[in-house]
């Protein structure tokens, strides 16, 4: 076998190439790409946060404006009922958000003057007096057998007395009738839909609930609501 001559290999060292070398030029431009693309996603991501999370106001901020809208709208309303008689007047404080609805339509006859002239059609002593444009008794009917009975009710009732309502009947402008209770009542929510309650003039409704009254409870002696003054504060 024929050796190889010490020249020769040191030769073929030098011609064989060893693996390439990658210079720092290389891996200064690979990391600052790293670093653009990292700074890429994360601005991206940013944005997009951003913008749902301003999506997700405006909505919030949408919904709860219509609150202060309503909230206003409701504040702007009377909220007392001034009802002057022969007797004197009646203060009446208005629950335009327990009962909205039949607040809103009280106001309204209130406007159109429906209530003028009104009379107290019954008084139902120890119940309530009413007044409306019918001689029928209506929702105070069943109160009349047990006004003799009242000495015999609770006295810790959960309906107090001077509540204002109206009947739960279909209301129109001819039978919205007025309902001032004298004493609590336990089936008030049964008849009547309460939507105030007086708070100065009990002594008025207290003398006409002590006027005289013939066998169906009406009135001997004409006595009626003059008018009706609504303000938005007492």
């Amino acid at each position: 076998m024929a050796r190889i001559k010490p020249q020769a290999l040191l030769q073929q060292s030098k011609n064989k190439k060893g693996p390439a070398r990658i210079s720092v030029t290389t891996i200064i431009m690979y990391s600052l790409i790293v670093v653009l693309t990292m700074f890429f996603l994360y601005a991206t991501y940013r944005h997009w946060s951003q913008r749902s999370s301003i999506q997700i106001e405006n909505r919030q901020s949408v919904v709860e404006g219509d609150n202060p809208f309503m909230d206003s709208k409701k504040s702007d309303l009377p909220g007392y009922a001034i009802l002057d008689t022969a007797k004197g007047s009646i203060t009446v404080e208005l629950f335009k958000d327990s009962s909205p609805e039949v607040v809103d339509q009280f106001l309204d006859l209130c406007q159109r003057g429906n209530f003028n002239g009104m009379l107290f059609r019954h008084v139902i002593k120890h119940y309530v007096i009413q007044a409306g444009d019918s001689d029928k008794l209506g929702a105070a009917e069943d109160w009349t057998l047990k006004g003799k009975h009242y000495n015999q009710l609770d006295t810790s009732l959960k309906h107090e007395a001077f509540m204002f309502g109206t009947s739960k009947a279909k209301h129109d402008n001819r039978v919205f009738e007025l309902f001032i209770t004298t004493a609590p009542i336990p089936d008030l929510n049964e008849k009547l839909i309460a939507f105030g309650k007086v708070v100065k003039g009990e002594d008025v409704v207290q003398e006409i609930e002590e006027v005289d009254i013939d066998e169906h409870y009406r009135p001997k002696s004409s006595i009626g609501i003059r008018r009706v003054t609504l303000k938005q504060s007492i």
